[in-house]
């Protein structure tokens, strides 16, 4: 029988920043994850604190950026891959209203700091930009897939993770933790994204999976080196290789890429840029969302040592670090979860 502090179950986003809380605080644990579920490493990765719809900021932006940079920094030099890109995003304006809206949100306190009040004038003649852009500052990406994979392959060299669908079935509830084959531990903690519909303890939260496809393009001469956002998002992956995104979609909620979103990603790029390009890659993973736009956190009504991290949504790259954090605090400091992300506001 081994014995541990946690058995985790999911390693995307959540699971990681869950995992890297536990290796903070030296605690033991196990991971369960089979890759059934794509979100993170089908993810743009981008960080940006900023809602470029509505020129607003993003929940708790300041707070998550303060725990997820660190993280990332860490996590480059411990699994020895390059993860995190610095890379301003610019948001394509359409008209001169806009660029007024865009110098109006600048002057508020709380958004100041991420966009610049310069506009930056469009050069690049493959670019349609008559109104040229605003600059978001602080953002970059963050290469998810590297991650995962990097993350992956060093808890199995350090014989932390079981390749295997998690049978909830042989979950045993005993007194002062749980019992699963031959691992007990003192708490469980689910971070399985989408797959939590089939998770017997907490199917009843209000998820609304969201499908989710990128095309990846070669264009050898679009030459952009950040972020372009006007009405899909590009991002550059170098060798004159972006992403193209994103698309959302409710009801196929398969893993498997669409010839519709395909023309769909194809007809807002043609608006964006003209020059040749080819599709070489597209990628579809189904995102964890919730009706409130806030993340799935909390215990088990009934089951004590029974957890969930979950709905991280389109930022899961800003949020899972900070929502870990906070998870980890309220399991073992007895401090309390933020009401607006605790599962209790669906009980």
């Amino acid at each position: 029988m081994i014995q541990v502090d946690y058995i985790v179950v999911g390693i995307g986003l959540a699971g990681i920043s869950f995992c890297e809380e536990l290796k903070t605080n030296n605690k033991s644990f196990m991971v369960f994850d089979n890759a059934s579920q794509l979100s993170s490493t089908v993810a743009g990765g981008l960080y940006n604190p900023v809602v470029l719809k509505r020129f607003t900021p993003v929940w708790k932006c300041e707070e998550q950026l303060v725990q997820a940079l660190p993280m990332y920094e860490r996590l480059e030099r411990e699994l020895n891959v390059k993860l995190d890109y610095k890379l301003p995003v610019y948001r394509k304006f359409a008209s001169l209203e806009e660029q007024n809206d865009w110098f109006t949100a600048s002057d508020k306190p709380i958004l100041s700091q991420y966009l610049s009040t310069e506009i930056v004038k469009n050069t690049n003649p493959s670019v349609d930009a008559p109104f040229g852009f605003g600059e978001v500052l602080e953002t970059g990406r963050i290469d998810v897939k590297t991650l995962v994979e990097a993350y992956k392959s060093q808890l199995q060299e350090n014989n932390k993770l079981i390749d295997n669908l998690f049978d909830y079935e042989e979950l045993m509830i005993e007194e002062g933790g749980v019992r699963y084959q031959e691992i007990k531990a003192t708490h469980i903690v689910f971070a399985e994204g989408f797959g939590i519909k089939q998770n017997p303890f907490f199917n009843h939260l209000p998820l609304n999976p969201a499908k989710g496809e990128l095309l990846i393009i070669h264009a050898p001469q679009l030459k952009i080196d950040y972020v372009l956002k006007a009405g899909a998002f590009l991002i550059p992956l170098g060798e004159d290789r972006y992403i193209v995104g994103a698309t959302y979609e409710w009801k196929d909620l398969t893993n498997q890429p669409s010839e519709t979103a395909k023309e769909e990603l194809l007809e807002k790029l043609q608006k964006i840029i003209h020059c040749p390009f080819t599709v070489v890659n597209q990628v579809a993973g189904v995102r964890p969302t919730v009706k409130d736009r806030r993340p799935l956190v909390g215990v088990h009504s009934e089951y004590s040592n029974i957890y969930v991290l979950n709905g991280l949504g389109t930022r899961g790259v800003m949020i899972g670090p900070y929502v870990a954090s906070q998870l980890y605090n309220f399991i073992e400091n007895n401090i309390p979860l933020e009401a607006e992300i605790d599962i209790k506001r669906f009980q």
